[in-house]
C-alpha cells in the first residue's frame, strides 16, 4: 500500500498513517472547512486540496512538501457571456462556479498540466500547476451543451477525468447529466463517447439517447487503457474498447445502483462497487455494507462482507470515497458517516479506521 492516505471530508483534510499495520489518522489539515477533494500528483509528489466555502466560494490550494506547508492557488472562472442551462426549460443562467469537483494531473510529458472538471459543467486546463486557468471552449463550446442537466445537483457537473497514459492528448470525460465526451486533440475538439449506455429514468423512446446519460463515475485502467467502468445511475457499464462501446452488466449484487467504482490499476477486467438502494432512498441494501468485486469484466462478482457492518449501517459511499493504491492490492473507502474501511488483500477483509471522522467526500492514495 501507499504510504498515506488522504480523506476528504465535511470538516478537514485527514492523513491517514500505516503503523504496526493499521491505518491511523496522522496529520490534518484545514480542519473544520469543507474538503471537496484531494489530489496527490504523481509526477511532482505535489498535493492538491480543493475546498468548497459555501459563501466564501471555493479555493484551490497546494502543497510541495506533503502538507507541512500550503500556498492558494486560483479556482476556474467562467467569463462574462457564459451560460449554463438546467435542462428543465428555464432559461439559461450566467455560469459561475459551484464546485470545483474533479482533479486530475496531466501526462508526464506536460510539466504543471492539470485538469479540472466543475459544477456547472465547464472543463478547465492549467499548465503552471493551479496558478491560472483556461475554460476548455471546444467542450463548453459542443452543440447541444444546454440540453445536460443536473443529477444530484441543480447543475450540470464533471466528475471524472480520465487521461490517456499512453496519449495524454486523448482525454475522457464523464458528465452528470451529460454522457461521456472524447478528445484526442488535447481538449480542441470533442465527440460524445456515450453509445451503449441507457437512462432507465428517460422515457423509452429517449434512454439511449448518449447526450443525457447519468454516469455517477468512470475509471479507466492505466495498464489497459482501453479498459473503462462506469457506475451509472441505473447500473453499471464497461467498455473494452475506449468507451463509446459501452456493455450493461445488469446482474451486480445486491444493487445495480452506487456511486463509486474503482478498477485494478493492471487487470482490467477486477472492478469494485459499493452498491445501494437507489434514488430518494440511497443506502445499502438491508442496511448491511458491502463490496461487490469482479475478477472476470462483470460475468459474475463476489459480495464482500468480512470486517465490514452486517447490520444497521447506513453509509453511503461517494463517488470519489473508494480508491484503489498502485499495487492493486490495497483498497480504502469511506462513507457519508464518517467511517473509513481499509483493505490489504483486494477486499477480501477490511478494518475499520479506529476514529469517527466527519462525512466523507473523497478518498486518495499518496505516496
Amino acid at each position: 500500500m501507499a504510504a498515506r492516505i488522504l480523506v476528504s471530508t465535511r470538516k478537514g483534510l485527514f492523513e491517514l498513517h500505516r503503523a504496526d499495520g493499521d491505518w491511523t489518522v496522522g496529520a490534518t489539515h484545514f480542519l473544520g472547512d469543507n474538503v471537496a477533494l484531494a489530489m496527490a500528483d504523481p509526477r511532482d509528489g505535489a498535493w492538491y486540496a480543493a475546498l468548497d466555502l459555501g459563501h466564501f466560494g471555493n479555493k484551490l490550494h497546494r502543497s510541495d512538501d506533503a502538507g507541512a506547508t500550503w500556498v492558494e492557488c486560483a479556482v476556474p472562472a467562467y467569463g462574462e457571456g457564459d451560460t449554463v442551462g438546467t435542462g428543465d426549460g428555464k432559461p439559461p443562467q450566467p455560469a459561475t462556479l459551484k464546485l470545483l469537483w474533479s482533479l486530475a494531473a496531466g501526462g508526464a510529458d506536460q510539466p504543471g498540466r492539470l485538469w479540472a472538471g466543475t459544477i456547472p459543467g465547464g472543463l478547465f486546463r492549467s499548465d503552471d500547476r493551479g496558478d491560472s486557468w483556461q475554460l476548455v471552449r471546444g467542450l463548453w463550446d459542443v452543440p447541444g451543451r444546454s440540453d445536460w442537466f443536473g443529477g444530484g445537483y441543480d447543475w450540470p457537473g464533471i466528475h471524472s477525468i480520465c487521461v490517456d497514459p499512453r496519449d495524454p492528448r486523448c482525454i475522457r470525460v464523464a458528465i452528470s447529466c451529460g454522457g461521456v465526451w472524447r478528445s484526442d486533440d488535447d481538449g480542441a475538439t470533442w465527440r460524445q463517447a456515450a453509445d451503449g449506455m441507457r437512462a432507465a429514468y428517460m422515457p423509452p423512446e429517449r434512454a439511449h439517447d448518449p447526450a443525457i446519460q447519468d454516469p455517477h463515475r468512470m475509471v479507466q485502467c492505466a495498464g489497459a487503457p482501453d479498459h473503462f467502468w462506469v457506475q451509472h445511475h441505473n447500473g453499471v457499464f464497461h467498455s473494452e474498447a475506449g468507451g463509446g462501446d459501452w456493455q450493461e452488466i445488469e446482474d451486480v449484487p445486491p444493487s445495480v445502483f452506487g456511486f463509486a467504482v474503482a478498477v485494478h490499476p493492471r487487470d482490467p477486467r477486477t472492478a469494485w462497487f459499493v452498491p445501494a438502494v437507489k434514488d430518494e432512498r440511497r443506502y445499502p441494501v438491508d442496511a448491511r455494507l458491502v463490496v461487490a468485486r469482479t475478477r472476470d469484466g462483470g460475468a459474475s462478482f463476489q459480495v464482500l462482507r468480512e470486517g465490514l457492518p452486517a447490520q444497521d449501517a447506513y453509509d453511503l459511499v461517494y463517488r470519489h470515497a473508494l480508491a484503489v493504491d498502485d499495487a492493486g492490492e490495497g483498497l480504502v473507502f469511506g462513507s457519508t458517516t464518517g467511517g473509513v474501511w481499509t483493505s490489504d488483500d483486494q477486499g477480501d477483509r477490511w478494518r475499520m479506521l479506529d476514529a469517527r471522522l466527519p462525512p466523507v467526500h473523497a478518498v486518495a492514495f499518496a505516496a
